[in-house]
């Protein structure tokens, strides 16, 4: 007689993440830390992201399922997938934020499922600890405005997490092209932070050339802010990744990725400028993770425009979610699911 083997799973919903501490910047600056190094160490698997769009041709950019499957070593020792769903027309015709998506982690001994969670607000605040991350050996010490284009729940994010982390911010700058979204934006971190002027810009160029530290967080198709808004000095979060035309790349002093093989593909900037001859892996001036472990150096020069190209990897999300899961298992978090 065969003996049925009994597994259970923690499932996390998004308000089991934020009781965790999900909305504070904290865990996830440590998270995607421990990812960036172990990136740049190697002690990482991370297949290419496939993209699953249904209508290719015609559709917007923003409108994909992408899965991200990855393996974190060091002392993590996990492995994990982000299932990832996005339309951009989400907030106007249904109501919803623009992103969705789960995380499911396995142990790597056994390759069981551990946990399952709601993974949007992992995903979003991850993604603002890249900025922070890069801001803190890219852009000048003790730097004061902050300009973000695009003002949705990812700006959101971006904004608080950099709020969080440092204490010398004292004007934010808001464009998006719904005034209305910008001004929304506004209020909330007016009412959440004491030190800051929010200040709601007539244009994107208004907001950009004002930037220490420009953040982009649209749903952008095509490039709209060129090299000649940017001054000199400034540390650009290009997260959105379509916002920057192609010569701010070539211009500028220093590019950074995240990973090369993630960024040189999709036909984003950074891969038609290689297909046009116009950059390459040598023209890069580092991935993230070799800055942080000291292979490479950061800011040089206080007039240094120096652009972080993150096309978000999968490592990250899996860090911040094991991260996660860890908290929940100490503090009896989440619901006990049997397979």
């Amino acid at each position: 007689m065969s003996t049925v083997q009994n597994h259970s799973l923690l499932y996390m919903s998004k308000q089991d993440i934020i009781d965790l501490g999900g909305l504070y910047s904290e865990p996830y600056v440590k998270a995607v830390t421990r990812a960036l190094e172990l990136h740049a160490k190697r002690d990482i698997v991370q297949p290419l992201k496939p993209y699953l769009r249904v209508n290719e041709e015609s559709g917007h950019i923003a409108d994909r399922i992408i899965a991200m499957p990855a393996y974190v070593g060091g002392d993590v020792a996990i492995s994990g997938l982000k299932w990832i769903g996005s339309k951009h027309d989400n907030p106007s015709k249904r109501h919803k934020e623009r992103a969705s998506a789960l995380i499911i982690l396995n142990d790597p001994e056994s390759n069981y499922p551990v946990a399952v969670m709601e993974g949007s607000v992992i995903s979003g605040m991850r993604t603002a600890a890249v900025t922070a991350i890069g801001a803190k050996y890219l852009a000048r010490e003790g730097f004061r405005t902050v300009s973000v284009i695009g003002c949705g729940v990812i700006a959101r994010m971006q904004i608080t997490s950099l709020l969080e982390q440092f204490d010398s911010i004292r004007t934010i700058h808001l464009y998006d092209l719904n005034a209305d979204t910008a001004r929304q934006l506004a209020d909330e971190i007016d009412s959440r932070f004491d030190q800051v002027e929010v200040l709601v810009e007539d244009s994107s160029e208004q907001a950009v050339r004002q930037a220490e530290v420009l953040v982009t967080a649209t749903v952008a198709s095509s490039p709209h802010i060129p090299y000649e808004w940017i001054a000199k000095g400034t540390f650009v979060s290009n997260i959105s990744i379509m916002d920057l035309h192609k010569d701010v790349f070539t211009q500028a002093d220093k590019v950074v990725v995240d990973d090369w093989d993630q960024s040189n593909r999709e036909k984003k900037i950074i891969n038609q400028l290689v297909l046009e001859g116009k950059f390459s892996r040598e023209q890069l001036h580092a991935e993230l993770g070799e800055i942080l472990i000291g292979e490479k150096l950061g800011r040089e020069h206080e007039d240094e425009i120096i652009v972080l190209n993150p096309m978000g990897m999968a490592i990250e999300d899996i860090s911040s979610a094991a991260e996660m899961y860890a908290r929940a298992v100490e503090q009896g978090k989440g619901t006990r699911l049997w397979l």
